[in-house]
């Protein structure tokens, strides 16, 4: 019988691992949110062909064209695109630091504490430019707090679990408060910001997640993905292989924090998107360990395709992403603990 040996697993600089299955997944995935953005940027009330929207894309389109695609539409399918992949990445680096499936930024409470920074803004009457920043203040704060309390002698992952459920329910609370103090027509903007929408979105909203996506993804992909990896295997193990185990922890919390906000800044709260993108990445590579590239494609692809039938699966009126994800992730969710309950994990 000739043995099997284990699965071929190639790296690259900053000591990366790359399994051949992973990158096909990851390259399936980002081809597929490509498809969707092209088929998004191709609807709408001025409908244009999958290959009049490329054309145009490479600078051969008719000047109308251009402004609608470059203008109009383009910016949309962009910031689909990168709170997707900012949200499954975040995700993907709190599911690996606190070993649990369920962690994810919606469930520990950084997602809310975005969103109170946001309200906060909408009741004192603040433009979108500052929303979008109390946005980004409020996750930073929340993030750091949390940090903090969950802080014993290092970082540990149930205690982060324990003091995120916790956050989460106060600032429930604090965020409930603060929509009934806003006048009517700020609550109704804030509710559709809180629902997580794409609706209006410009190249002033991609900018600032672009530019945090540029430096953050290599620092979490390239110069954390194999200490990442190690760290699944116990402190102990890791530190005997020379990771600097809280450093590292720190070093993770922070830019999953950071690109969560910066999410919710662009988009909203979109709900379930970083719970659900690992998940289905593991079970598409079929691999352990936290598969942080192919979870960011897979966030991408799984964010532009709601978009997608946000827009297209009820003529004449456009949902909120957030309903879609919303639906979609909240059955994935009891899916997902009634598998942990079946295995016994739960």
């Amino acid at each position: 019988m000739t043995a099997v040996g284990p699965m071929p697993v190639r790296r690259v600089a900053g000591g990366i691992p790359l399994r051949p299955r992973a990158v096909a997944v990851g390259a399936g995935c980002l081809l597929l949110a490509l498809v969707f953005g092209v088929l998004a940027v191709g609807g709408g009330d001025y409908p244009m062909s999958p290959s009049d929207v490329v054309r145009t894309l490479l600078g051969g389109g008719a000047p109308a064209d251009e402004f609608i695609v470059w203008e109009l539409r383009l910016p949309r399918v962009v910031t689909a695109l990168l709170v997707g992949a900012a949200l499954a990445l975040a995700g993907a680096v709190f599911q690996s630091l606190v070993r649990n499936p369920l962690g994810s930024p919606d469930l520990l409470g950084f997602t809310q504490g975005s969103a109170a920074g946001a309200l906060l803004v909408v009741v004192t009457g603040g433009s979108s430019a500052a929303l979008a920043g109390g946005a980004v203040l409020g996750g930073v704060v929340t993030g750091a707090v949390i940090y903090a309390l969950a802080w014993r002698g290092g970082l540990h992952g149930h205690r982060l679990v324990l003091v995120g459920i916790g956050a989460t329910a106060i600032l429930t609370g604090v965020n409930g408060y603060l929509l009934t103090r806003g006048r009517l027509m700020e609550a109704a903007r804030a509710m559709l910001w809180l629902t997580g929408s794409l609706d209006g979105r410009g190249w002033e909203d991609v900018l600032p997640l672009l530019a945090a996506m540029a430096v953050l993804a290599p620092v979490v992909l390239i110069g954390c993905a194999r200490p990442l990896a190690m760290t699944e295997m116990g402190d102990d193990l890791a530190r005997g292989l020379g990771v600097r185990v809280q450093g590292l922890r720190l070093t993770l919390v922070a830019a999953a924090v950071l690109l969560t906000s910066l999410a919710a800044a662009a988009a909203g709260p979109v709900s379930f998107v970083a719970l659900t993108a690992p998940h289905l990445a593991r079970r598409m590579t079929g691999a352990p360990g936290p598969n942080l590239l192919a979870a960011t494609c897979t966030g991408a692809a799984l964010l532009t395709g709601a978009d997608l039938a946000a827009q297209r699966l009820f003529a004449g009126h456009q949902l909120p992403v957030g309903v879609v994800t919303g639906v979609l992730g909240g059955g994935y969710l009891v899916w997902l603990l009634a598998a942990q309950r079946k295995a016994g994990r739960i």
